[in-house]
């Protein structure tokens, strides 16, 4: 699993490649988004376009992301998710606790949207 930072303004865009099933990489995620709330960046889009495969250790990554994220004040969105992976927060539930949106340019606009409107 590859995580690669882009910087939209102040929202963070991390784009994910490779499997999500736990092992020692799968701190990389969690560490980067911990990383970014150190340095005050708090509304974060996980890009998982390249994300084939994730079981409930990759679950447990993103569920752990939002939740720092949460902690600090802050957002996660999930953007580009596959028909795979959505059908595994589907069954557990947890698409009702992540936003998800098609690509990464419409979660960084969500963002920009809520900023405005505060």
């Amino acid at each position: 699993m590859k995580v690669k930072e882009k910087m939209e303004g102040d929202i963070a865009v991390l784009s994910v490649t490779g499997n999500m099933m736990g092992g020692p990489e799968s701190t990389v995620l969690h560490d980067k988004v911990k990383s970014l709330i150190s340095e005050g960046l708090h509304n974060v889009v996980i890009d998982i376009k390249g994300v084939k495969w994730m079981n409930s250790s990759g679950l447990g990554i993103l569920m752990a992301c939002m939740s720092s994220l949460q902690a600090a004040g802050g957002k996660l969105k999930l953007a580009s998710v596959a028909d795979k992976v959505k059908s595994i927060l589907m069954v557990t539930k947890l698409i009702e606790l992540f936003e998800t949106y098609e690509n990464a340019d419409r979660a960084v606009a969500k963002f920009i949207e809520e900023e405005k409107h505060g």
